[in-house]
C-alpha cells in the first residue's frame, strides 16, 4: 500500500515539474505575455494541470506574437487569488468570435446547432425534468442541446413577433457554464480544428435513441471506408458528417428535411386537398392563407400526403382541431425552423446533391433521394393512420384529456403520456419513424428496416388491436 501510495505521489511530483518546465519554456519564447498568464499558468500548473497541459499544446497558444491566445484572453483579468475564483469569466460563443472567428460565429447564429437550447425548451415533456436533468448540471437533453444559445424568446415568452427575441443576457447569467457553444465540437483547451472534422465529435450528441446519426454512418458504406482507412479526416475516400453536413467549413449546419423530417406545407398543397376533402373547404382556405407559395423540387405532396402529414401536425399541437396553426406552429415551425419552406428546402437540396456529385452521378443521386423521400411518405401514412385511431379513441370518450394538457393526444408530452396506446404513439414518433427516414437518406439499410421501418409496423399493429381491446372494454 505504502509502495502504491508512493508511486502515485512520485507520478504528481514529475508531472507537476514537467508542466512547470514546459509553461516556463513556452513563456520565455516569447509566445506568452508574462504579465498577462504568468501567474495564471504558475498557479494553475499545480490546480489544474491537466487543462495547463492542454492549452499549451494547443494551436493559440502556440501562434506567433500578437495571435497567440491566453488565459486572460478568455477568462478575463479580475481573477487573481485562489479565493476570488469565482471572478474568472467562463467564455461565450462572443469570446470565440471577437476579433478571429466573426464568420463562423456569423454561420452559426443562421443555423439549427444554434437553435439547440430554444428547440429543447420548445417541447413539453422537457419542462416536466428535474432540474438536475433538464437544467443546470446538463445531463439529458440538455448535456447536447446545452450547444445553442441562452436566452432566445419565442411565442411562449411573450414575443409576438415571427422573430425570435433575446433576453440580453438573463438566462445566460444564470448559468455558470456551458455557454461558451463552440466547445462542443473543439473541446477545450486544445481547440485543434482536427478535432471538429473528425466525425467522433459528432457522435457525443447524434447516437442512441432518437437519432443515431454516429450508428448510421459507421455501419454504412461511408463510415466503414473511413474507418478502415484508419479515420483520416482530410483527403479521405470516404465523406465524413462534415463532408455532407458542414460543405466548406459552413458552421450553420441546415439540411433540407431537417431533424424530424418535416417540411412547411405549401398553399397550393393545402388546396389541393379541398377536391378530396370538400368539407374542410373553409378550414384549409384558411390554413393556406397562413402558409408560403411554391413547389418543392422532386418531392411535391400529392393530396394524401399533406393530409397525413396534417394529422401529424395536430398530434403534435402544431395544428389544432380546425387545422388552423397553433402558438406550437409559431414557436417550433416558424421561429425554431423545424421545417423548411419550398425555397429553402430546394436550395438546400441542390447543396446536397452537388456535394454527393462529387463521387456519384447525378443519376444515382436522384435514385438515391427518390427512394429516401418515398420512405418518408409511406411512414407518415402508416404514423397518421395510428394517429387518427387514438384520436378517435378520445373523440369516443374512451380517452380523457389529462389535467394540464392543452392538446390529446399530444406527441410532445413523450413518455409523460398516461395510456400504453399513446406511449406506442411517442415511440413511433421519435424513435422509429426517425430511423426509418434518418437510415434511408446515410444508406444504413439495416437501421432503416429492422430499427426503424419494422417496429413501426408492429406499433402501429398494436394500436389498433389496443383500440379495438379498449372499445370492446368500454362497451361492457
Amino acid at each position: 500500500m505504502r509502495t502504491r501510495l508512493s508511486t502515485v505521489v512520485s507520478f504528481a511530483v514529475f508531472l507537476v515539474l514537467m508542466l512547470s518546465s514546459h509553461a516556463q519554456a513556452a513563456m520565455s519564447t516569447g509566445v506568452y505575455d508574462d504579465t498577462k498568464n504568468e501567474k495564471c499558468i504558475g498557479c494553475h500548473v499545480n490546480v489544474t494541470p491537466g487543462i495547463v497541459k492542454q492549452h499549451l499544446s494547443s494551436p493559440m497558444a502556440n501562434a506567433s506574437g500578437e495571435d497567440a491566445v491566453g488565459c486572460t484572453d478568455c477568462h478575463g483579468e479580475k481573477h487573481l487569488t485562489m479565493k476570488d475564483h469565482a471572478k474568472a469569466e467562463m467564455p461565450t460563443a462572443e469570446t470565440c468570435a471577437g476579433e478571429c472567428h466573426k464568420k463562423k460565429l456569423k454561420q452559426m447564429r443562421q443555423g439549427k446547432h444554434n437553435l439547440a437550447w430554444f428547440g429543447m425548451k420548445s417541447q413539453a415533456a422537457w419542462h416536466g425534468l428535474p432540474g438536475s436533468i433538464g437544467k443546470k448540471g446538463y445531463r439529458g437533453c440538455s448535456g447536447c442541446h446545452k450547444l445553442g444559445q441562452k436566452g432566445l424568446l419565442g411565442i411562449q415568452d411573450g414575443n409576438k413577433s415571427a422573430k425570435l427575441g433575446h433576453d440580453g443576457g438573463k438566462e445566460e447569467s444564470q448559468y455558470r457554464y456551458g455557454n461558451a457553444q463552440c466547445d462542443a465540437c473543439h473541446t477545450r483547451h486544445t481547440f485543434r480544428k482536427e478535432e471538429a472534422r473528425d466525425p467522433r465529435a459528432c457522435s457525443n450528441c447524434h447516437m442512441g435513441f432518437d437519432h443515431p446519426q454516429w450508428e448510421m454512418y459507421m455501419s454504412a458504406k461511408h463510415g466503414i471506408v473511413w474507418d478502415i482507412e484508419n479515420n483520416q479526416t482530410v483527403d479521405s475516400r470516404a465523406p465524413t458528417c462534415q463532408t455532407c453536413h458542414m460543405a466548406d467549413g459552413d458552421h450553420a449546419v441546415v439540411t433540407s428535411w431537417g431533424f424530424l423530417g418535416l417540411r412547411i406545407p405549401t398553399k397550393e398543397n393545402v388546396l389541393a386537398l379541398i377536391k378530396v376533402a370538400p368539407s374542410l373547404e373553409k378550414n384549409l382556405k384558411s390554413l393556406a392563407a397562413a402558409l408560403p407559395s411554391g413547389h418543392y423540387d422532386g418531392v411535391d405532396d400529392d393530396p394524401q400526403w399533406t393530409f397525413d402529414r396534417a394529422i401529424i401536425l395536430q398530434a403534435a399541437g402544431v395544428l389544432d382541431a380546425g387545422l388552423q396553426p397553433t402558438e406550437r406552429f409559431i414557436e417550433i415551425v416558424v421561429q425554431g425552423q423545424a421545417a423548411r419552406g419550398p425555397e429553402e428546402f430546394n436550395e438546400l437540396r441542390k447543396k446536397m446533391k452537388h456535394t454527393c456529385n462529387s463521387c456519384h452521378s447525378k443519376g444515382f443521386v436522384q435514385v438515391h433521394f427518390d427512394a429516401a423521400d418515398q420512405i418518408i411518405k409511406d411512414a407518415d401514412h402508416l404514423f397518421a393512420g395510428a394517429i387518427q385511431e387514438v384520436q378517435a379513441l378520445y373523440k369516443e370518450g374512451i380517452l380523457k384529456k389529462p389535467e394540464g394538457w392543452k392538446y390529446a393526444p399530444d406527441l410532445l408530452q413523450y413518455y409523460t403520456a398516461r395510456t400504453n396506446i399513446e406511449q406506442e404513439l411517442y415511440l413511433i414518433m421519435l424513435e422509429y419513424r426517425q430511423r426509418t427516414f434518418q437510415g434511408a437518406f446515410h444508406a444504413s439499410n439495416d437501421y432503416m428496416h429492422w430499427y426503424g421501418w419494422a417496429p413501426l409496423n408492429t406499433a402501429v399493429n398494436n394500436i389498433m388491436e389496443e383500440a379495438k381491446r379498449m372499445r370492446a372494454e368500454h362497451k361492457k
